[in-house]
């Protein structure tokens, strides 16, 4: 008498081939989603970006708000007038030489 190997059923293959495609389905998600690790680093990348912006951004809000200072009536840095009155009207002291 020979024996037979039981062969596996027709369900079996079905349901190992579904668990290995919804594996590789959720792993591609986790690693290339819109949530996944690559996502991740991007916007990692893009936090680090933003924060230098805002760091220029307030280095130049503290540069204005200096300038603003100094041209109030509280403080009037005379220098910085008489250099903003020259750049809007386009006026020359006698002594100075213009160079275009």
């Amino acid at each position: 008498m020979t024996t037979r190997r039981p062969r596996p059923s027709l369900g079996a293959l079905v349901f190992f081939t579904a668990t290995l495609g919804l594996a590789a389905y959720f792993t591609f998600a986790a690693v290339q989603g819109d949530f996944g690790l690559f996502r991740r680093a991007e916007i990692a990348v893009e936090g680090d970006r933003l924060d230098r912006e805002l760091a220029d951004l307030q280095a130049e809000v503290a540069r204005m708000e200096n300038l603003t200072h100094r041209l109030s009536d509280d403080f009037l840095d005379l220098d910085l007038l008489d250099r903003q009155a020259r750049d809007v009207l386009g006026l020359v002291r006698s002594d100075e030489i213009v160079v275009h």
